[in-house]
């Protein structure tokens, strides 16, 4: 069926209506207030709402919601939209209103040129917030194209803070010393093996739902996307990467791996599966910082971008889970300055520019980690002789503890609840 302003006028309309009725849980986030944004990030990770947010801002300051267009184009009514129909928005909006419309679009990458069409609104001066979740919305063509008329930001679903705002959980002054504490914990074991989707908070059977987000993530953005052809080696390249979440990986072995089950792939094909997954912002790369050029591109540390994602693959998986959930952490802080550090020692996180290096560990103060102990602390301790660090952490499950180096040096032991919440 073609798409006419009639379309777009009901499309208008009902976006009107959403804006109206939504309840928010306020994401710590500033707008700048001339400011045009796109806002790329996994699917369900909380950027519709961002834009709620912004729509709400701006009514608050004194527009009506009539001003406000906003458009979903996952909305299964713009099937087969061309970047041809974009005009019909603004068309439609006239149609019915004598004013300057506030724009907001949800998804937009779904319509292929759209970053042309969001130039030339730029350009006449519209207000204009969009969202994505497809990475390459941020990438260099995109953006040479968008000519500096966009702030981009990434949007990650919750972080420990934001979870237990989410619900209701406050922390006071001296909270690690009272009750608080408690709740914190029994929060953290939840946000650990869930994750921050912020709508997941509405259901019980958490598996179910992470379930169909991925099967729509996979189907949509990753598949469809970029026409894959072998569904079942895909599904399998990332059941191996999330089982291997700890260890440096070569492309290769992950296709040795799956080639080892009977199904049948590529090492060309692994690297193209890993790229369309990070492109569908569900993975991300850390190279080795003690690593050869050639080599810092082909054995990388892969990590997902919410735990929750990881967790449906995983059995028993508290401890890739800790390391995935401190990965998060630190990336979303420092990007491309975070590394690991894989040369005669292992340490799983090292941020060069800081002098910072990070171990996770489950448990190294119980009967049975003095191996995991010895290796921990070892390997801080000789990064520090070669490359001098101001900071020494090991992240734990709920150990805590100062280890002495000498030097007037010595490593943090930390919870992870409270290393999140530094």
């Amino acid at each position: 069926m073609a798409i006419t302003k009639e379309t777009f006028r009901t499309l208008i309309r009902e976006g009107q209506q959403e804006i109206l009725d939504v309840e928010l849980y306020d994401r710590p986030f500033e707008f700048e207030e001339q400011g045009r944004y796109v806002l790329v990030g996994v699917r369900q990770a909380g950027k519709s709402y961002m834009l709620y947010k912004r729509a709400k801002q701006l009514m608050a300051e004194g527009h009506p919601v009539e001003d406000i267009v906003y458009i979903d184009f996952d909305d299964e009514r713009l099937v087969g939209m061309t970047a041809d129909d974009f005009d019909l928005i603004l068309q439609a909006y006239q149609s019915v209103y004598d004013r300057i419309p506030l724009l907001f679009f949800d998804e937009i990458q779904n319509v292929e040129g759209w970053e042309h069409f969001a130039r030339r609104l730029a350009n006449r001066k519209y207000q204009v917030f969009i969202t994505g979740s497809n990475a390459k919305m941020l990438s260099r063509d995109i953006q040479t194209v968008l000519g500096g008329r966009f702030l981009e930001e990434n949007v990650y679903p919750y972080s420990l803070h934001e979870y237990l705002e989410a619900q209701g959980i406050a922390l006071h002054g001296e909270w690690q010393y009272g009750k608080e504490r408690a709740v914190v914990q029994q929060a953290f074991a939840r946000y650990l093996s869930w994750g921050g989707f912020p709508e997941l908070l509405l259901y019980r059977n958490k598996r179910h739902w992470l379930n169909d987000l991925y099967e729509k993530i996979l189907l949509g953005d990753i598949i469809q996307r970029n026409k894959v052809k072998n569904e079942l080696s895909l599904r399998m390249v990332m059941k191996r990467m999330a089982e291997s979440v700890m260890q440096p990986t070569s492309f290769t072995r992950v296709a040795n791996l799956v080639r080892a089950t009977g199904v049948s792939t590529t090492t060309a094909s692994v690297i193209d599966y890993v790229k369309f997954a990070k492109d569908a912002c569900v993975l991300f790369s850390l190279e080795n910082y003690a690593s050869k050029f050639v080599e810092k591109e082909t054995v990388k540390k892969h990590y997902f971008v919410d735990n929750g994602l990881l967790s449906i693959f995983l059995t028993n998986g508290e401890t890739a889970l800790l390391e995935n959930l401190c990965a998060i952490s630190l990336y979303k802080k420092y990007g491309e300055e975070l590394y690991f550090y894989n040369k005669n020692i292992e340490v799983d996180f090292y941020v060069p520019d800081e002098g910072y290096a990070v171990q996770a560990a489950y448990s190294i103060l119980g009967d049975s980690s003095q191996d995991t102990y010895d290796r921990e602390v070892g390997a801080l301790r000789k990064l520090n002789t070669f490359q001098p660090l101001k900071r020494m952490v090991i992240v734990t499950y709920d150990e805590e503890t100062t280890i002495d180096i000498g030097n007037s040096q010595s490593i943090e032991v930390i919870p992870a609840w409270k290393w999140l919440l530094e």
